[in-house]
């Protein structure tokens, strides 16, 4: 005996399988459709593949053991990534509509599933596209030789170097107070910067003209957005092997550590790295496979893309470990040299006495003279050590705009490669981005909270200038603490908790055997075995223990923030503060109003069944791809 949970209805919310031969052949035009396989898969590769596997995933693969963090991560790609996005491609393609659509017909309590994935990708896309923002900035300045971050400005007086600068680095100068021109605490709001608004402006403007009209503009969009970073991660891969260190640097991220696989802490960001890296649970994938033929190969799609997106993750570390091995062997080679030269000056010797080669030996030799411990002490002499440059690992904004960029100074024809590399960079954020927009606006139009005689591109303007407003916080003084916020929290559980209760849905609300049969009429064949035991059981248990050690762990955490602090003891290392109280409100509001839409929802339809009148009145239901007459419960 099967647990299936009551849904008394669900026979007249969804489409029969002869309702869905006929929108096969009777075209109704109010959904459209791709052109070919492979726009689709383009689009869904673009919207998996983001700016996380480029700076993220090479992070933690160097902070959980190199190589050995590779099995964790696939295995969990298996049970976890794959089953869920095959359960996103095939559900939608059944029902043929928006997150809110599919989960308001499977079940109207849990509309609410949809509305939270909705609210989840708003809120994401505003700090997404910010960072686009940030892109383009450098972008621009990109055209610049030398690059305006490659040395200090002078100050105003033009006698010195800026001391905030001198005291850091040129990168760091150039990100924390040209670009960001960032405060030191988040309760500095500081005034908006103007070229950051501009910046932004142009970033949503673009990508309202992307997607103006749905698929039908990003989706020749993607030719060139999903494509176009393979084509320069490789070209960096080329130029990084040419370079000196880039092996060793390669060497180092993938050498295991297996002792990494006793630790949990690899484990659960080996899960929420899957997890996030597919866009799970975001609404845009269901949204995208609505679009596909009734008979498409959802189960083919779900693995092909899980293939690219895993194997592009790999590759992509592949990529910033080479150019992260020339930086720290160039680091290396700058501090063995100054120590040479104070060793050779101090002990008078002459020029190549002392070299690279045989450092060790001739300080070892110079420190067995009568005075040489006590020179070789006063010369205060730095510790060199390539692993510990190789180790100092960094991710998100840290990677792309301080460390990579430090790098791309150090190459030949340097505006060159950071044009290209700013280009992948806003190539990879884009095509995510479309993903997102896509997860707002067909929720909100089967929501029909707008007029429905509103064209789409009214919608998407509505959403993308709006979206721009609320984004004017990050174009403050404080914004980078503020995004750094919305990053930790507006993405993190909400997902987790609508990823499981999707799976609960179609398992337990739909039912697993209607399922089977609805791929079966699709593709032709029923699930195996496997993909029956993770919808069941091992995918929403993996995602149940994700979410308890990460809820867990930010609990009993003293939540924290990191600020460029000139005036703080030790810069300009980063210091680490307590966040304001006030901050844990907002906190509640990013993380606990998505969750909380899913229950707040099926009680706001209980009480209305309870006290409210109903009749059931046959209606013509537009928000699927054809006219198919259904059920619908209203309001007298």
């Amino acid at each position: 005996m099967r647990l299936v949970l009551p849904n008394p209805g669900l026979e007249e919310r969804i489409p029969s399988h002869e309702d869905l031969e006929k929108m096969e052949t009777v075209e109704a035009g109010d959904r459209p459709k791709w052109d070919n396989k492979t726009q689709y898969l383009l689009t869904c590769v673009g919207f998996c593949v983001g700016l996380g596997n480029v700076w993220r995933f090479p992070y933690l693969c160097q902070s959980h053991g190199g190589g050995a963090f590779m099995i964790p991560f696939l295995i969990l790609l298996v049970f976890e990534g794959v089953p869920l996005l095959y359960l996103e491609f095939a559900i939608g393609q059944r029902l043929r509509k928006g997150s809110v659509g599919v989960w308001g017909s499977i079940h109207p309590y849990m509309t609410g599933v949809g509305i939270a994935s909705m609210t989840v990708s708003f809120l994401v896309g505003m700090y997404y596209n910010t960072i686009i923002a940030w892109v383009m900035w450098y972008f621009f300045n990109s055209f610049q030789s030398p690059l305006p971050w490659s040395q200090c400005p002078l100050n105003e007086n033009l006698t010195d170097l800026v001391s905030e600068c001198k005291r850091s680095s040129p990168v760091d100068y150039f990100w924390y107070r040209e670009t960001l021109n960032t405060s030191e605490a988040i309760e500095e709001a500081g005034g908006l910067q103007w070229w950051m608004v501009l910046c932004l402006a142009v970033a949503w403007s673009v990508l309202y003209f992307c997607c103006i009209r749905g698929i039908e503009t990003t989706g020749k969009a993607v030719y060139v957005t999903s494509t176009l970073p393979y084509v320069v991660l490789t070209i960096f891969l080329i130029r990084g092997l040419t370079m000196k260190g880039s092996v060793d640097g390669i060497k180092f991220l993938f050498t295991p550590d297996l002792d990494e696989l006793v630790n949990p802490a690899t484990w659960l960001d080996a899960g929420a790295q899957v997890f996030y890296s597919f866009s799970l649970a975001a609404g845009g994938l269901i949204s995208f496979s609505s679009y596909n033929p009734i008979h498409n190969n959802c189960e083919k799609d779900a693995i092909i893309i899980s293939i690219i997106n895993g194997c592009t993750s790999i590759y992509a570390a592949t990529v910033i470990y080479s150019i992260i091995g020339f930086r720290a062997t160039e680091q290396f080679d700058a501090c063995l040299n100054e120590n040479i030269l104070m060793l050779l000056n101090a002990f008078d010797l002459g020029e190549g006495a002392v070299t690279e080669s045989n450092y060790d030996e001739m300080l070892q030799k110079l420190n067995s003279t009568i005075s040489g411990p006590e020179v070789i002490q006063g010369l205060d002499l730095s510790t060199c050590n390539l692993r510990t440059f190789l180790s100092e690992g960094v991710e998100g904004t840290g990677l792309a705009f301080i460390v990579f960029t430090e790098a791309i100074t150090k190459m030949p024809f340097s505006p060159l490669w950071s044009i290209l590399f700013f280009i992948m960079l806003f190539c990879l954020g884009l095509s995510t981005m479309f993903g997102s927009i896509e997860g707002v606006v067909v929720p909100l139009q089967d929501l029909q909270i707008f007029p429905k005689k509103w064209p789409k591109e009214v919608l998407t303007g509505i959403v993308c200038f709006s979206s721009f407003l609320i984004a004017l916080i990050f174009a403050l003084r404080s914004g980078n603490y503020w995004l750094a916020l919305f990053d930790s929290y507006a993405g993190s559980i909400p997902l987790l908790i609508i990823a499981f209760c999707e799976m609960l849905g179609i398992a337990y609300v739909y039912g697993i055997d209607r399922f089977n049969e609805d791929i079966e009429f699709m593709i032709g064949h029923k699930p195996n075995i496997f993909w029956q035991a993770t919808w069941r059981v091992v995918s929403p248990l993996i995602v149940f223990v994700i979410f308890v050690f990460y809820f867990v762990t930010k609990i009993n955490a003293t939540l924290t923030y990191i600020t460029w602090n000139p005036s703080s003891e030790n810069f300009p290392v980063l210091e680490t503060v307590p966040y304001p109280s006030w901050v844990y409100a907002i906190i509640v509001i990013l993380a606990g109003v998505p969750c909380l839409m899913i229950p707040g929802y099926a009680l706001y339809k209980l009480f209305q069944r309870c006290c409210c009148k109903k009749t059931i009145n046959k209606l013509e239901l537009n928000t699927v791809s054809a006219n198919v007459n259904m059920y619908d419960t209203r309001l007298d």
